[in-house]
């Protein structure tokens, strides 16, 4: 699959640097207004899905398939799990053990920021984990089709 037009292929590498830089900002923001990880981690992962939709499958063959999502999101879960047991250990499950300062600005989440991070790692991969293979099964849908001459052969 050799992906969209040289517009769409442009106009998505123009907009593929915005798209992560916001989901960046979502997640790191998300103690101070709305969002977090959950819509930060989705929000990267449509920023995966615009390269591959674009681009077709070749970002795919170059690294970017379902091994990269599964080990990200294997770190994203190991993240968390990390998050939960430094608190545990500084005192109680998820503590802010890290110092917050007070006042409106990006330090004064403690952990939370962490956490944030650590769900929109796992969100993103997962989402866009979940959008592999669902294009996956499509491909192999379609793939049996032609093979016993269901295609459309006009």
């Amino acid at each position: 699959m050799r992906g969209m037009t040289l517009i769409v292929k442009t106009t998505a590498s123009l907009l593929i640097g915005f798209v992560v830089l916001f989901g960046a900002y979502i997640i790191l923001t998300g103690h101070l207004s709305p969002g977090g990880g959950f819509a930060g981690g989705v929000i990267l992962a449509a920023g995966l899905l615009l390269i591959v939709l674009a681009f077709g499958a070749d970002p795919l063959r170059k690294g970017l398939g379902h091994n990269f999502a599964l080990v990200w999101e294997s770190l994203g879960a190991v993240g968390f799990l990390a998050v939960a047991l430094l608190g545990f250990i500084a005192g109680t499950f998820f503590a802010h053990f890290i110092p917050h300062l007070t006042g409106f600005g990006l330090l004064t989440g403690g952990s939370i920021v962490l956490s944030n991070i650590a769900i929109g790692i796992k969100v993103g991969a997962g989402l866009f984990g979940a959008f592999l293979m669902l294009a996956a099964f499509r491909a192999s849908e379609s793939a049996d089709k032609t093979e016993k001459g269901d295609g459309n052969d006009t």
